[in-house]
């Protein structure tokens, strides 16, 4: 389901997919989990909206359990503040780096499918009931493809854009699976891959680390068209050392020994 939507638009009902009948049936003989990780840094103008938009009520109607953690990546405004006011776990990772924040938060969630995205309320967080849908129809790994989907003018500068489809046009070669969004920062995952992938990254370059152990290990990768919304703050990614470094994160990884 692809919606057109701008940031004053995106509500809590317009955007949900009705589950099929398959997934009405499986849900009715487990109980799931659904955990959410949002890795934070300064992000208090817009950590609060991302907490809201989340469909928490409509994922616990359809039967899911539902865990929101925000990670503290050392931040030194009132973010940590906005989250706790919002009734949200958050857990301390006190060395900086995405990688890092979301490695932290993977050994204390405990959802069956798990989720990340970012703070800065790009990523419409209503995505993440059509991209549950995917996991639950057999895929393992399911990305919110920005490229595939609207962005709203200025959301990416050309450099970034350029840069990222380059960057997954050489990792879908690398790895002989297809990716049109390498960078994304909005993924999906049943829990058996998360125990089975081996992450270590430490900052931008974490989804190169997830989507070369994703690819080396045959699990297969789903993409949903995303809308993706303009940064309000500035960018803490670095276009060109961070794509270096997710270069090379795909690199060693595709000839490195197990």
């Amino acid at each position: 389901m692809e919606c057109q939507l701008a940031r004053e638009e995106i509500g809590p009902s317009h955007c949900l997919p009705k589950p099929n009948e398959h997934i009405m049936v499986l849900r009715k003989m487990k109980s799931y989990m659904v955990s959410i990780i949002i890795p934070a840094l300064n992000e208090e103008s817009t950590i609060g909206e991302v907490i809201d938009e989340i469909p928490k009520k409509e994922l616990q109607k359809r039967g899911y359990g539902v865990e929101i953690v925000v990670v503290d990546n050392n931040c030194n405004d009132r973010t940590v503040r906005v989250a706790e006011e919002k009734g949200v776990k958050v857990i301390v990772e006190p060395v900086r780096g995405k990688g890092r924040s979301v490695r932290t938060a993977l050994k204390s969630v405990s959802g069956n499918f798990i989720f990340f995205l970012d703070a800065d309320y790009t990523y419409p967080a209503t995505y993440i009931l059509r991209m549950l849908e995917v996991l639950h129809e057999g895929q393992d790994v399911v990305i919110g493809s920005r490229l595939r989907g609207q962005m709203i003018e200025g959301a990416m500068s050309r450099m970034n854009l350029v840069g990222n489809r380059f960057l997954s046009f050489i990792a879908s070669i690398l790895y002989g699976t297809r990716i049109s969004d390498l960078c994304t920062g909005y993924w999906g995952f049943t829990r058996r891959v998360i125990e089975d992938i081996e992450l270590d990254a430490k900052g931008f370059e974490f989804e190169a680390n997830i989507f070369a152990e994703v690819a080396k290990n045959g699990y297969s990768i789903a993409e949903v068209p995303i809308h993706y919304r303009r940064r309000a703050t500035a960018p803490k990614l670095d276009s060109l050392k961070d794509g270096f470094k997710i270069g090379w994160t795909l690199m060693t990884r595709k000839f490195r020994r197990k």
